[in-house]
């Protein structure tokens, strides 16, 4: 399996977090009367919709961005609390 680069992670992390900024603020997508939901327009169930959309997009930006500017850990060294 091939490892992606930080760069592709890092443009793959912009990616998900300005696709719900576009698709909100793109209003003439949504501006539509029907289809109705439980009663509720199609406006307003389409922006209620990006709210959980939002925080998934939001989850796999930092997992794809979580340590990308951290030097790697020794895994070798150890916290020995009998050497204060």
């Amino acid at each position: 399996m091939v490892k992606p680069t930080r760069r592709a992670r890092r443009f793959a992390a912009g990616i998900c977090l300005v696709l719900p900024i576009v698709a909100l603020l793109w209003v003439p997508w949504y501006s539509y009367d029907a289809p109705h939901l439980a009663g509720m327009r199609f406006f307003f169930w389409y922006q209620l919709i990006w709210v959980p959309g939002s925080v998934v997009f939001m989850a796999v930006a930092y997992v794809l961005r979580r340590g990308a500017d951290r030097p790697p850990r020794d895994r070798h060294l150890t916290y020995d609390r009998r050497r204060r």
